[in-house]
Protein backbone atom coordinates (compact mmCIF):
# COMPACT_ATOMS: atom_id res chain seq x y z
CA UNK A 1 0.00 0.00 0.00
CA UNK A 2 0.82 3.59 -1.49
CA UNK A 3 1.80 6.29 1.93
CA UNK A 4 1.35 9.75 0.74
CA UNK A 5 4.43 10.77 2.51
CA UNK A 6 7.70 9.23 1.65
CA UNK A 7 10.75 10.40 3.57
CA UNK A 8 14.81 10.56 2.97
CA UNK A 9 17.30 9.54 5.22
CA UNK A 10 20.73 8.32 5.51
CA UNK A 11 21.28 4.35 4.62
CA UNK A 12 21.72 2.67 8.05
CA UNK A 13 22.83 -0.85 8.50
CA UNK A 14 19.46 -2.29 10.10
CA UNK A 15 18.38 -1.17 6.70
CA UNK A 16 20.06 -4.01 4.71
CA UNK A 17 17.21 -6.33 5.27
CA UNK A 18 14.43 -4.39 3.39
CA UNK A 19 17.11 -3.13 0.89
CA UNK A 20 18.46 -6.70 0.04
CA UNK A 21 14.87 -8.19 -0.02
CA UNK A 22 14.43 -5.29 -2.95
CA UNK A 23 17.18 -5.93 -4.38
CA UNK A 24 16.64 -9.67 -4.62
CA UNK A 25 12.90 -8.56 -6.06
CA UNK A 26 14.46 -6.69 -8.64
CA UNK A 27 17.38 -8.21 -10.04
CA UNK A 28 18.28 -11.18 -11.41
CA UNK A 29 21.79 -10.75 -10.36
CA UNK A 30 21.02 -8.85 -7.03
CA UNK A 31 24.21 -7.45 -5.15
CA UNK A 32 24.76 -9.05 -1.41
CA UNK A 33 24.29 -8.03 1.55
CA UNK A 34 28.08 -7.95 1.92
CA UNK A 35 28.29 -5.62 -1.02
CA UNK A 36 26.15 -3.00 0.61
CA UNK A 37 27.95 -3.45 4.03
CA UNK A 38 30.98 -2.47 2.11
CA UNK A 39 29.64 0.22 0.78
CA UNK A 40 27.93 1.42 3.86
CA UNK A 41 31.42 1.19 5.37
CA UNK A 42 32.53 3.69 2.40
CA UNK A 43 29.82 6.59 3.39
CA UNK A 44 32.11 6.45 6.81
CA UNK A 45 35.13 7.44 4.56
CA UNK A 46 33.11 10.09 2.56
CA UNK A 47 33.94 8.32 -1.04
CA UNK A 48 30.31 7.35 -0.89
CA UNK A 49 27.06 8.74 -0.27
CA UNK A 50 23.23 6.44 0.30
CA UNK A 51 20.04 7.01 1.50
CA UNK A 52 16.87 5.37 2.14
CA UNK A 53 13.23 6.31 1.38
CA UNK A 54 10.87 5.27 3.44
CA UNK A 55 6.88 4.92 3.44
CA UNK A 56 5.99 5.14 7.30
CA UNK A 57 8.63 2.72 8.45
CA UNK A 58 8.87 0.76 5.71
CA UNK A 59 11.64 1.17 2.79
CA UNK A 60 10.43 1.45 -0.67
CA UNK A 61 13.46 2.55 -2.18
CA UNK A 62 17.53 3.46 -2.01
CA UNK A 63 20.05 5.06 -4.00
CA UNK A 64 23.61 5.66 -3.54
CA UNK A 65 26.60 8.00 -5.21
CA UNK A 66 30.13 7.07 -5.70
CA UNK A 67 32.38 10.51 -5.31
CA UNK A 68 35.40 10.72 -7.73
CA UNK A 69 38.49 13.20 -7.75
CA UNK A 70 38.84 14.17 -10.63
CA UNK A 71 41.69 17.20 -11.51
CA UNK A 72 38.85 18.82 -13.91
CA UNK A 73 36.62 18.56 -11.42
CA UNK A 74 35.45 15.69 -9.20
CA UNK A 75 32.51 13.95 -10.31
CA UNK A 76 29.43 11.82 -8.41
CA UNK A 77 28.60 8.66 -10.33
CA UNK A 78 24.86 7.00 -9.64
CA UNK A 79 25.57 2.97 -7.86
CA UNK A 80 22.14 2.32 -8.10
CA UNK A 81 19.03 3.75 -7.89
CA UNK A 82 15.96 0.95 -6.80
CA UNK A 83 12.56 1.60 -6.33
CA UNK A 84 10.33 -0.80 -4.51
CA UNK A 85 8.32 -2.80 -7.89
CA UNK A 86 4.89 -1.73 -5.52
CA UNK A 87 6.05 1.78 -5.23
CA UNK A 88 7.11 2.69 -9.00
CA UNK A 89 5.49 5.28 -10.95
CA UNK A 90 4.91 6.90 -7.81
CA UNK A 91 7.44 9.63 -7.85
CA UNK A 92 9.68 7.86 -5.67
CA UNK A 93 12.78 7.51 -8.25
CA UNK A 94 12.71 11.76 -8.97
CA UNK A 95 12.55 12.13 -5.25
CA UNK A 96 15.83 10.66 -4.63
CA UNK A 97 17.33 11.48 -7.54
CA UNK A 98 16.58 15.01 -6.76
CA UNK A 99 17.98 14.57 -3.28
CA UNK A 100 21.28 12.75 -5.17
CA UNK A 101 21.83 15.55 -7.32
CA UNK A 102 21.91 17.75 -4.01
CA UNK A 103 24.79 15.55 -2.26
CA UNK A 104 26.48 15.40 -5.32
CA UNK A 105 26.49 19.28 -6.09
CA UNK A 106 27.25 20.25 -2.16
CA UNK A 107 29.99 18.17 -2.35
CA UNK A 108 31.34 20.53 -5.15
CA UNK A 109 31.04 17.71 -8.20
CA UNK A 110 30.54 19.30 -11.70
CA UNK A 111 29.09 16.12 -13.30
CA UNK A 112 28.03 12.86 -12.49
CA UNK A 113 27.37 9.86 -14.66
CA UNK A 114 25.57 6.34 -14.76
CA UNK A 115 24.88 2.96 -16.55
CA UNK A 116 21.55 2.31 -17.25
CA UNK A 117 20.26 -0.82 -19.14
CA UNK A 118 19.18 -0.58 -23.06
CA UNK A 119 15.79 -2.12 -22.03
CA UNK A 120 15.22 0.50 -19.24
CA UNK A 121 13.47 2.83 -21.32
CA UNK A 122 11.38 4.29 -18.26
CA UNK A 123 14.80 4.99 -15.92
CA UNK A 124 16.63 6.48 -19.21
CA UNK A 125 13.62 9.16 -19.72
CA UNK A 126 13.88 9.75 -15.71
CA UNK A 127 17.30 10.32 -16.47
CA UNK A 128 16.65 12.45 -19.02
CA UNK A 129 14.61 14.65 -17.13
CA UNK A 130 17.48 15.47 -14.72
CA UNK A 131 20.10 16.71 -17.72
CA UNK A 132 21.46 13.18 -18.30
CA UNK A 133 22.71 12.54 -22.10
CA UNK A 134 23.85 8.95 -23.53
CA UNK A 135 27.65 8.97 -24.13
CA UNK A 136 28.59 5.55 -25.09
CA UNK A 137 27.58 1.57 -24.50
CA UNK A 138 29.33 -0.59 -22.30
CA UNK A 139 28.35 -4.07 -24.16
CA UNK A 140 27.03 -6.78 -22.15
CA UNK A 141 27.39 -4.87 -19.02
CA UNK A 142 24.02 -6.09 -17.57
CA UNK A 143 24.93 -9.75 -16.54
CA UNK A 144 26.98 -9.89 -19.19
CA UNK A 145 23.42 -9.91 -21.85
CA UNK A 146 22.28 -6.81 -21.39
CA UNK A 147 24.08 -3.38 -22.83
CA UNK A 148 24.54 -0.75 -20.31
CA UNK A 149 24.09 2.86 -21.70
CA UNK A 150 26.52 5.23 -19.96
CA UNK A 151 25.22 8.65 -19.42
CA UNK A 152 26.14 11.90 -18.22
CA UNK A 153 25.29 15.06 -16.77
CA UNK A 154 27.82 18.27 -17.28
CA UNK A 155 27.69 21.76 -15.38
CA UNK A 156 25.86 20.77 -12.35
CA UNK A 157 27.43 23.58 -10.30
CA UNK A 158 25.51 25.94 -12.83
CA UNK A 159 22.60 28.11 -11.75
CA UNK A 160 20.72 26.43 -14.89
CA UNK A 161 21.20 23.56 -13.65
CA UNK A 162 19.71 24.95 -10.20
CA UNK A 163 16.77 26.02 -11.70
CA UNK A 164 15.89 22.42 -13.97
CA UNK A 165 16.20 20.94 -10.70
CA UNK A 166 13.74 23.18 -9.19
CA UNK A 167 11.59 23.26 -11.90
CA UNK A 168 11.78 19.44 -10.82
CA UNK A 169 10.69 19.54 -7.57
Amino acid sequence: MLSSVITLEPICRRDLREIVRIESATYAKPWSRKVFEDEIFQVAGGSRDYIVARAGRHIVGYAGLWFVADPDGDQAHITNIVVAADHRRAGIGRQLMLELARHAIGRGCVSWTLEVRASGTAAQELYRRFGFVPAGIRKRYYENNEDGIVMWCHDIQFPEYASRLAELS
